[in-house]
């Protein structure tokens, strides 16, 4: 495990196109979310323990902001040959055993969580209406073994605001977690472990 922070993508940033399968074999895209005030891009696993830290609040957070109208795709990039916890057939198994209402897509060739210049598990992204990047950062400040809640306060005041119609503080910390695995020789420019 290697403790990687977000790179902080641009504000301001439009939100890259995708077409990616979920292990269910249905295909998503970009425009499959059109039409929300907001949508929260989640780069998430199955074995990372800040992702596991967090999953629980998070299938609870994320059904809540559905109910209010907020379009929410996870992305799961990690090279799943060399970490098989977060194969296809795993991701079945956490989004039942998580309750993920939110499609949950494989990014097999990491090209998408390039276009994020995503880096850690998880990493979170909320664009608004326009599809322009007025959220990117961390959920809130527990991690595991630190004994602060897990409340999503920093995650949840970006989305009220942007349901609010109101705009987003600036003042955004960065996520931390594991690492994505990149595919040998993969790595970005950006990526520094």
């Amino acid at each position: 495990m290697v403790r990687t922070q977000s790179t902080m993508l641009e504000l301001g940033t439009k939100a890259p196109e995708f077409r990616l399968p979920d292990p269910f074999g249905r295909y998503w895209s970009l425009d499959d979310f059109s039409g929300k005030s907001a949508l929260l891009v989640i780069f998430l696993c199955n074995h990372c323990p800040y992702v596991k830290h967090v999953a629980s609040e998070l299938a609870r957070l994320t059904s809540e902001y559905i109910e209010k109208g907020v379009a929410v795709v996870a992305i799961n990039s990690n090279d799943w040959q060399q970490y098989p916890e977060d194969a296809p057939e795993k991701m079945i198994e956490e989004i039942r055993a998580r309750g993920y209402k939110f499609p949950y897509l494989i990014d097999e060739t990491q090209e998408v969580a390039k276009s994020f210049r995503a880096a850690c598990t998880p990493d979170f992204y909320v664009f608004n209406s326009r599809r322009e990047l007025v959220y990117r950062g961390q959920m809130d400040d527990s991690r595991p073994g630190n004994s602060l809640p897990i409340t999503g306060k920093d995650l949840r005041a970006a989305l009220d605001a942007v349901l609010a119609g109101k705009p987003v503080t600036i003042e955004q910390k960065p996520s931390l977690g594991c690492n994505i695995k990149w595919r040998p020789g993969n790595e970005p420019s950006y990526f520094q472990p």
